[in-house]
């Protein structure tokens, strides 16, 4: 059992890495269903958007709750796999699971 675990976040780890070092992402949030930053990969710390790191953990974990819950009023057989907000400064990619949500934060004009 411990193989398959070790496996399974081998492959976290590499899928993290290969979307850390895509062109313009600023960082990678993995946030606790309570909105708390668990763990943070960072491409350029000096960037003030990404300094803000817990509002993003907070408020991007809060907007996926009620967008899931939106999604399930709707059909409760659905659910929320993954939502794309963008504003004039960055853009937010946001994938949540079951105990953590997975936030991306990329500056759309370096993304490719």
């Amino acid at each position: 059992m411990a193989n398959a675990s070790t496996s399974t976040m081998s492959e976290v780890e590499s899928t993290l890495q290969r979307i850390h070092k895509h062109p313009g992402v600023l960082g990678i949030i993995i946030a606790q269903n309570e909105g708390k930053g668990t763990r943070w990969i960072p491409t350029d710390e000096e960037n003030p958007v990404i300094k803000q790191r817990e509002a993003y953990s907070t408020y991007c974990s809060a907007v996926a709750q009620q967008a899931r819950s939106a999604v399930r009023d709707l059909d409760p057989l659905d659910d929320l796999k993954f939502m794309r907000i963008r504003t004039k400064k960055v853009e937010i990619m946001i994938a949540p699971e079951k105990e953590y949500t997975i936030i991306c934060i990329q500056d759309p004009t370096q993304a490719k």
